[in-house]
């Protein structure tokens, strides 16, 4: 995968190998005096593996560089921030993501996003938002914090409401199909999702199915002012940040605008879906 997370991976593995070789060691001389497969030494400095904090410590060590281990360590933080698994974010619950959210929209005067199977966190009612909490914690085997996690993503949804703000968001049309929740809950949603069209902080587009389009949308993404783009997928969370990867995913985000349809129009989509409800 060629992210910034990989890329960086692979950099602090070659400040490893720099070190061991400014030691005057081969790699199975490292692995020994580490007591460590030598199968790991070439991980980590290939950028197969992540180091931990311990494995740093270690490898300063052991290349007689104890004053490198703390620019090895704030090396291994930048990877971190870059690439953030759920099960340890979520191993005290939920609620702690969905604050760290409100503080990244409310440090954004723009934001761009994509969903293609869910209506987005901003846009939910809580009844909606709570069986996709539910349905996570599940899945992640995580601590159920439902009602905390709720109220910090409703939270979140208050900079819907304040001035300077804009939301450009697209949605594939499959996602007013998706029932997730029960119907009467879903009903709910699409009224809710209605009701924002004409916001004056927001502008919703909806891809409808069978609409011509440039590429293929894979997945969902956000992006933040144009310097961050977020991308949530089942396992990681992943934050890119280099101007290529903000370029991408901007020219992802245009193309995929290109098809979709605005006011009345989107409305009749939601519409459609609404009334699908009824007919199930």
């Amino acid at each position: 995968m060629s992210t910034d997370f990989q890329a960086g991976r692979v950099a602090l593995g070659s400040r490893l190998r720099e070190l061991r070789t400014e030691a005057g060691l081969n790699g199975r001389g490292l692995a020994e005096r580490l007591g460590w497969q030598p199968s790991k030494v070439s991980r980590l400095e290939t950028g197969k593996q992540t180091a931990t904090v311990d494995d740093l410590e270690a490898w300063a060590n052991a290349a007689g560089a104890d004053g490198e281990a703390a620019d090895l360590k704030s090396r291994l933080r930048g990877l971190e921030s870059q690439q953030r698994s759920w099960r340890r974010q979520l191993s005290a619950g939920h609620r702690g993501v969905q604050e760290k959210y409100v503080a990244e929209y409310r440090a954004t005067a723009t934001v761009r996003g994509y969903e293609a199977t869910v209506i987005p966190g901003l846009f939910q009612t809580p009844a909606y938002a709570r069986h996709l909490l539910i349905h996570n914690a599940d899945l992640m085997d995580s601590p159920r914090d439902t009602d905390a996690a709720v109220n910090a993503r409703m939270k979140r949804q208050e900079v819907l409401y304040e001035a300077g703000r804009r939301f450009h968001v697209l949605l594939w049309e499959g996602a007013l199909h998706a029932l997730v929740c029960p119907r009467d809950v879903m009903a709910a949603q699409l009224d809710r999702l209605a009701g924002l069209i004409g916001l004056s902080s927001v502008s919703l587009g909806v891809l409808p199915l069978g609409a011509s389009i440039a590429l293929t949308p894979k997945h969902g993404f956000w992006i933040f002012d144009d310097r961050r783009v977020i991308v949530e997928i089942i396992s990681t969370e992943l934050q890119l940040e280099s101007d290529d990867d903000v370029a991408l995913y901007r020219r992802v985000w245009d193309r995929l605008n290109k098809g979709a349809v605005y006011g009345p129009q989107a409305h009749r989509l939601i519409g459609r879906a609404r009334a699908s409800l009824n007919r199930l």
